[in-house]
């Protein structure tokens, strides 16, 4: 497709799809005259009603937003939840990432290969894919069943099976009136529901998500009316008292990215609440969203007062209807109640609200500014820094970005004081640190556990491996984390602890794998995730994460002796040279799982990742001075 229209026409069902969409839009004083930034509900409107996007779709929504089409092609051909091609309405995406693969991932997708075909072939009116992490990680295995319609279905199958996958696959979502029930109660992912000592997840299990009046008498908008009452400098000062720091992974101080983003004098600001939670064996934020969805609409809002904004933007991963389904709840009833708006909690001047824009799959728009991108209807990739976004963010103006975590926090810190909340945690990691417990461990899901504890007393409240195996390592961080060994359970949960063991909290991933697990068939997942999610911007990510899989496979055939090198070399490239995260800790793991756990010393035969035959029990270190390397030993 040129920069040419081509003549495509699209259907009434699509022409509907797009301008029934359009006209739900309200008007935004402070947005661009040509609304590209509608681009990406557009596309999910047309994707949803239709499961692919024709060329008269596109066609349609270019000529009505005004976009060259050449453009609109390019980004929805950037997000894997989007099909160009036409396919069966109804799609079975089933999870291979880390914690699905440990949990038997692998036996499901054969079951589906042998009966329905290979994975993104049509098999009479459904087709299933292989898919990144689901954000389900507590019950792996899991799956998403989609199917295309008016309104179109969604549900999670977890824990799942081969014939209940199956089953999926013939009989579509279920058939419930509300299209993404799910079985399984939120607070049965949160072991300590109940627990009277916790703060972010207090609500889960013991308040009704979707009653505003329940979230009131449990204390809710008390902190959006404290933060009214003493104005924005004074709630900024809260936060700064607080230590907060961000949740994300990077950890900088949150009350400097208010302070600064309210003291630009360029307007209007803006917020982005980054839900877009990607990182393989991450789910904390989806369990917020579902079981207390008022608490980030009420965090949102005391963050706009406080950095200046009227406008905030939640970018929610495409994978979590559930979510979706209780944060649009959420702002209808909040806007109803005055909570959201204009005059908001009848404080004059005070206009804000809140509109979400649904992510696509990919993983690089959890990227700060990929995510600007993709709201602004760009392809999500990530921007050069400088200017940071407090300065040129979300339509070039100035931008606060935090996740859902950093911000469940705040309203904990207007109710009590920053100061008492220092109280919990260490001086340089203040405050509670949500976790997600995934892979070979008893009782899985999302703890909360004041920074300060060890990972044992946290294995310990999740009650270690199963009885009768043996803890092999833990992943901490999650893909771009590290390897912890089992000698090294002490390691205190903190920012600075992470930091002195050469290590990561990240977003607070977990997972652990016990002796039953093959190590290095979760190495390999890692290195084809980073390849498959590298959005190809920067030549070090786009060459280096598919040079370092290359590298990996050969390693575990035991055909080079070079590779260790290499893969160093190709690391050091990565981290130092990509824009953005993704490719600076696509080697974390990896480099990990060599200097750790002595992965090349004790690898073995690895049929079953890499369809080679070989000797059980030989390790790779015999294999590669024993096997020439390919073509000299070059990538």
């Amino acid at each position: 497709m040129d920069l040419h229209f081509s003549g495509a026409t699209a259907t009434d069902v699509e022409r509907e799809a797009v301008d029934t969409m359009l006209a739900a839009v309200p008007p935004d004083p402070d947005a661009p005259r040509h609304r590209r930034d509608l681009l990406l509900p557009a596309l999910h409107a047309v994707h949803e009603r239709m499961g692919w996007i024709s060329p008269g779709a596109l066609e349609h929504i270019c000529r009505t937003l005004e976009i060259p089409p050449a453009s609109a092609y390019g980004v929805a051909t950037f997000y894997s939840m989007f099909s160009m091609k036409p396919r069966p309405a109804r799609v079975v995406q089933i999870c291979t990432d880390l914690a699905c693969k440990a949990a038997g991932a692998d036996r499901i997708t054969a079951s589906a290969e042998e009966t329905l075909g290979e994975s993104g072939q049509e098999s009479g009116d459904v087709q299933w894919q292989r898919s990144p992490c689901l954000g389900v990680c507590e019950r792996a295995p899991a799956a998403l069943v989609f199917e295309a319609g008016e309104p179109a279905r969604e549900q999670i199958l977890a824990p799942t099976s081969a014939p209940a996958v199956l089953r999926a696959a013939r009989q579509g979502p279920d058939p419930s009136p509300d299209p993404t029930v799910s079985e399984t109660p939120v607070a049965d992912s949160v072991p300590q529901h109940g627990d009277p000592g916790l703060r972010l997840l207090r609500r889960i299990g013991t308040t009704d998500p979707e009653s505003l009046e329940a979230y009131r008498a449990s204390g809710g908008y008390t902190a959006l009316r404290r933060a009214l009452s003493i104005g924005q400098s004074a709630t900024i000062r809260e936060v700064l008292n607080s230590g907060l720091m961000g949740r994300g992974g990077a950890a900088f101080p949150t009350g400097r990215k208010w302070q600064a983003t309210a003291a630009q004098p360029d307007a209007p600001h803006y917020l982005v609440c980054n839900a877009d939670e990607s990182e393989p064996g991450t789910f904390k934020d989806r369990l917020l969203l579902e079981g207390d969805p008022y608490a980030v609409v009420e965090s949102m809002t005391i963050a706009g007062f406080a950095c200046g904004c009227r406008r905030g933007y939640l970018y929610l991963r495409g994978e979590y209807p559930r979510a979706l389904r209780r944060i649009e709840h959420a702002l209808s009833e909040a806007r109803r109640r005055g909570f959201l708006g204009k005059d908001v909690m009848g404080r004059p001047g005070f206009d804000f609200d809140i509109e979400i824009r649904r992510g696509a799959g990919a993983y690089i728009c959890g990227e700060e500014t990929a995510i600007f991108n993709s709201i602004e209807g760009f392809r999500g990739e990530p921007r050069s820094k400088p200017p940071f976004p407090v300065e040129k963010g979300l339509f070039g103006k100035p931008t606060v970005v935090n996740n859902v975590e950093t911000l469940a926090n705040i309203p904990v810190i207007l109710q009590d004081g920053g100061a008492a909340f220092t109280r919990t945690g260490t001086a340089a990691s203040t405050g509670s640190k949500l976790f997600c417990l995934s892979g070979t461990v008893r009782r899985p899901g999302v703890y909360e556990v004041p920074f300060g504890a060890t990972l044992r007393e946290l294995l310990a409240l999740a009650g270690g491996v199963p009885e009768g195996r043996t803890l092999r390592a833990v992943l901490l961080g999650g893909a771009a984390g590290n390897f912890v060994r089992a000698d090294e359970l002490d390691l205190p949960l903190t920012m600075e602890g992470a930091r002195e063991a050469d290590a990561t909290l990240g977003s607070g991933v977990v997972l652990v794998l016990d002796d039953s697990v093959d190590l290095m068939g979760i190495v390999l997942r890692i290195a084809a995730f980073f390849r498959d999610e590298s959005c190809g911007q920067c030549v070090p990510c786009r060459v280096g994460t598919v040079r370092q899989e290359e590298a990996l496979q050969r390693l575990a055939r035991g055909r080079s002796s070079t590779d260790v090198a290499l893969l160093r070399e190709i690391g050091r490239a990565m981290r130092d040279s990509s824009i953005c995260g993704l490719g600076q800790t696509a080697w974390n793991a990896v480099e990990s799982a060599l200097d750790r756990l002595g992965l090349v010393t004790e690898l073995t035969d690895l049929t079953e990742f890499t369809g080679t035959t070989g000797t059980t029990g030989t390790t790779a270190t015999t294999a590669i001075t024993e096997a020439p390397a390919p073509n000299g030993g070059t990538a």
